[in-house]
């Protein structure tokens, strides 16, 4: 009479103890090439290797992520789809003026990695540090600073320190930081607020240089560049990230596993290695910190981008 529901049990079991039984897919919101596909691609080679299945890479472009964030969001919760994501998915709902907010509807896996913005010039502009720069800028009112796009997080972070500062600094968005970089270095632009992964090479051959970083702690790779906080400006800490998220009602038992799986990649030596050469730095953590963590971006970007009146235009 019993017998059915004891059979229930193992039945269960078996079915979380198959997973995964086929492919993996991983949606990246964001064009190949970039800082969050290299993150995405690296750690889905490693724990196919672990999962004995194939993971395949997504990218679904458009909309500053939300098309890609969408898909993820409405797909079966069966740990078959997992969405691989920049900190645009904290940002992107206030941007956007969106109706939900997608670190409330997704369910989180685990906090890959973490790196600053960083604050450039030209070598032509003659400043060394933030405090120059702010100087220069208020004898010289006018001048622009590059961002890699309207409504980035780098762009949030400019109206802020502009409003921080009382500087006249124009916007000068481009499509992306490869095209920013380029019109930098040939000194079009004389100011950007870019990743380190496009001007950590620049600044380390001596054609740009970096004056501060975003972060609250300095990033290893470029751990002689102050902080905004240290250059002066409390407070003033915006990290961009990357990390994994699961389609809400995704069974505890799967997203323990992906998280168990993806840790055991961020300290792996040539993963570490990996990561420090593209100017990341690797985080790890419980699902409960790194929802913790993105909850707290989102209510931060929601007020940055209503006091600063950031619109996706």
């Amino acid at each position: 009479m019993g017998g059915g529901g004891l059979l229930g049990v193992p039945f269960a079991a078996l079915a979380q103890e198959a997973y995964p039984n086929r492919p993996v897919k991983f949606i990246v919101p964001l064009a190949p090439g970039g800082g969050l596909d290299f993150v995405a691609r690296a750690v889905g080679e490693y724990i196919s290797r672990n999962i004995g299945q194939q993971v395949v890479v997504e990218n679904r472009t458009g909309a500053g992520g939300s098309i890609g964030m969408d898909l993820a969001m409405k797909s079966p919760p069966d740990g078959y789809t997992v969405l691989l994501t920049n900190d645009n998915v904290a940002s992107t709902p206030h941007v956007m003026k969106m109706s939900y907010d997608y670190t409330q509807e997704l369910t989180p896996v685990i906090f890959l990695a973490r790196q600053p913005t960083v604050m450039c010039a030209h070598p032509s502009l003659g400043v060394n540090t933030v405090k120059a720069l702010v100087d220069h800028v208020k004898a010289n009112p006018g001048a622009g600073y590059a961002t890699s796009g309207v409504g980035s997080n780098q762009h949030i972070l400019g109206e802020w320190f502009k409003r921080e500062t009382g500087l006249a600094l124009n916007h000068v968005p481009y499509r992306g930081a490869g095209q920013a970089i380029n019109d930098l270095l040939a000194g079009h632009v004389k100011v950007a607020l870019l990743g380190p992964t496009a001007t950590v090479p620049h600044y380390k051959a001596g054609t740009l240089r970096i004056l501060g970083q975003s972060s609250a702690k300095r990033a290893p790779y470029i751990a002689e560049i102050p902080t905004l906080e240290e250059a002066g400006f409390k407070g003033l800490i915006l990290e961009s990230w990357y990390g994994a998220f699961v389609p809400k009602g995704t069974p505890a038992a799967i997203i323990a596993r992906l998280n168990t799986e993806m840790a055991k990649s961020l300290v792996d030596p040539a993963m570490i290695e990996s990561l420090t050469r593209g100017s990341m730095e690797a985080a790890g953590g419980t699902p409960d910190d790194f929802g913790a963590q993105a909850r707290a971006d989102s209510a931060k970007y929601e007020r940055l981008v209503r006091e600063l009146k950031i619109g996706a235009s």
